[in-house]
């Protein structure tokens, strides 16, 4: 799908603990392809143990899940750097 729509797609929401291809590749390749694509990273697990398990890079800051419509929205209003509505 993204070969098809890659460059129409401004954001990509991905879990940090996926079966198969891992973020990290997943992203990367992605946003070589599309280099203005902004990424949402979410993990249902805690920061430590993701970062300890060496899942999580430096300077990533998932979403906790669950996560409020509140809180989605403010993220992708933030990388996508769209104000927020009053």
């Amino acid at each position: 799908m993204f070969s098809r729509f890659g460059r129409t797609i401004d954001l990509l929401p991905t879990d940090v603990v996926m079966p198969g291809k891992n973020w990290r590749i997943l992203s990367e390749e992605l946003v070589r392809r599309n280099p203005e694509l902004k990424v949402l990273f979410m993990t249902g697990y805690s920061r430590d143990a993701i970062v300890h398990d060496g899942r999580l890079d430096v300077g990533i800051s998932p979403l906790q899940k669950p996560v409020s419509q509140r809180d989605l929205a403010r993220r992708i209003r933030a990388l996508l750097r769209v104000p927020a509505e009053r």
